[in-house]
């Protein structure tokens, strides 16, 4: 039993051969049965497929014996028709047929002549050999040193294109290591300015929570005092307004983190090229400093015919001049998306500031309608109470009068009644019966006229009490909404919510 090499070659992974799946027979028969391990030459290159051997059973044929018939050298084969060639021996030849054997003889023999024309072409064509050797010699010298000449060259050529070659990636690295630095910068600000629209965002929120609460507050008024004065009117609108900037300023962060997004895909780029620029600057550096004494070197065999590359010199160089073009403009544009939020962060904060001051203003000069009404109202209900307590006195003046006649009209109808006793003739009808029924006639009309005036003067009175109820409800009225607008809506927004510096 033996043992002999097969030669395999890489395949797809599909293949269906005897070999293992990656490896297909090329040559010989057909794969025997693996009686050992597969071996894999040594340092794979991606120009030439993997190579590997390894040691297979060989069934031998089977044994045969040798005769003498098949080691004659004129063995034929059985039912051949024909006799074999038999070639002519001088020796044995003679003993089988002398005639024949001394014609062969003549023509196996040379002559003199042959023999030194035999020499002769021997010299000549020694003399030839030398002469083309020597030319052959020279000519190999002459061609050893062109190609020693021209493989120099062509090595300087190399490395001279390697040198411009590392020239101009150092020149589009540090371009794009420009680029990288004031894109990154500009990123960072930008992203400054995020937090800044992020933070204005969520400052108008104080306000617009303040001036709802203060449109709350006010819905506690009462009475005549629920009115659509230009407090509520103002803080409606300052409701509106910071509505409105919230909605822009989240538009505006949106915008930012959208251009945030462009800005590091941009800035990615960047990294990755400059990576790729990087690699290969410390590959072509080391290819340059290669030389014919540099340890290390090897044979590559097919190297040249391996080709992998993805872009000309043109193209790679539009592709980093595009790369860079890019990041100029993400910059660009967000250079302006920056000045546009901080100009809106600007005329946002002044917004909110005008429409705050505006607001406290009408809420102060409401306050001071509402203080000066109120103040009125006090006056008001002081003369109203005094009016009272002075109409409270005259009716008690009047039920006096009217008590102080009882006595006079008393008086009157007595003399009347004791001169009703009078007899016969003295029964007259004199001036003093006249006076006397005159007195009484008057104190009856004078007690009329002071009942009406009682009744008009308790009137007046409960048109009095009624009156100083309506002020003293008007006056808490306007003490309320006083307390209101004084207290709690202006006190709420005695300071400004709003830390946050205006830039101009």
């Amino acid at each position: 039993m033996g043992t002999r090499t097969i030669m395999y070659t890489q395949l797809a992974p599909w293949s269906s051969a005897g070999a293992p799946p990656c490896m297909e027979q090329v040559a010989g028969p057909l794969v025997p049965k693996r009686i050992q391990t597969f071996y894999e030459t040594p340092r794979p290159h991606p120009w030439r497929p993997t190579l590997g051997y390894e040691n297979v059973e060989i069934n031998p044929l089977p044994s045969l014996q040798t005769t003498n018939a098949m080691m004659d050298p004129v063995y034929a084969p059985p039912g051949m028709v024909t006799e074999a060639l038999r070639f002519p021996n001088l020796v044995t030849g003679f003993n089988r047929n002398p005639s024949h054997a001394a014609r062969a003889a003549l023509y196996t023999r040379f002559s003199p002549y042959e023999w030194a024309q035999n020499s002769i072409n021997h010299y000549n064509e020694s003399d030839t050999n030398r002469n083309f050797s020597e030319r052959l010699r020279a000519d190999s010298v002459r061609i050893m040193r062109t190609t020693d000449e021209k493989t120099a060259s062509a090595q300087r050529d190399s490395g001279r294109r390697l040198g411009e070659r590392i020239t101009d990636i150092t020149f589009w690295r540090n371009e794009l290591t420009t680029e990288l630095e004031k894109l990154i910068g500009e990123t960072n600000l930008l992203s400054d300015t995020r937090r800044a629209v992020e933070k204005a965002y969520i400052d108008c929120e104080a306000p617009l929570n303040i001036a709802q609460e203060c449109l709350y507050q006010r819905e506690h008024r009462e009475g005549i005092d629920l009115v659509h004065d230009q407090p509520e009117q103002y803080l409606l609108k300052e409701i509106e307004n910071l509505k409105g900037w919230q909605s822009k300023l989240d538009d505006m962060k949106n915008k930012v983190l959208e251009q945030l997004r462009q800005s590091r895909a941009a800035q990615h780029d960047l990294e990755t090229d400059i990576r790729s620029k990087d690699s290969a600057i410390a590959i072509d550096s080391v290819c340059h400093q290669i030389n014919n004494f540099t340890r290390g070197i090897n044979y590559y065999g097919g190297i040249e015919k391996y080709d992998n590359s993805i872009s000309t010199p043109e193209s790679w160089a539009e592709n980093s001049n595009r790369t860079t073009m890019r990041a100029q403009g993400e910059r660009s544009r967000s250079t302006q998306l920056r000045t546009d939020a901080e100009n809106m962060i600007n005329t946002c904060a002044n917004s909110i500031w005008n429409s705050w001051n505006d607001t406290n203003s009408a809420l102060s000069r409401r306050c001071s309608e509402t203080l000066e009404a109120k103040n009125k109202v006090q006056m008001h209900l002081h003369r109203v109470q005094q009016e009272i307590f002075n109409i409270e006195k005259n009716m008690e003046l009047l039920r006096k009068a009217i008590m102080d006649k009882s006595n006079p009209m008393k008086v009157a109808q007595t003399r009347l009644e004791a001169r009703a006793h009078r007899k016969a003739i003295e029964l007259c009808k004199d001036e003093a019966q006249s006076r006397l029924v005159q007195e009484v006639n008057e104190i009856t009309d004078t007690i009329d006229t002071l009942h009406r005036k009682l009744q008009e003067t308790e009137a007046q009175h409960q048109q009095l009490l009624m009156t100083r109820t309506n002020l003293e409800k008007d006056l808490h009225i306007k003490t309320n909404s006083l307390f209101i607008d004084r207290e709690k809506c202006l006190g709420m927004r005695r300071s400004f919510p709003i830390t946050a510096n205006v830039k101009y």
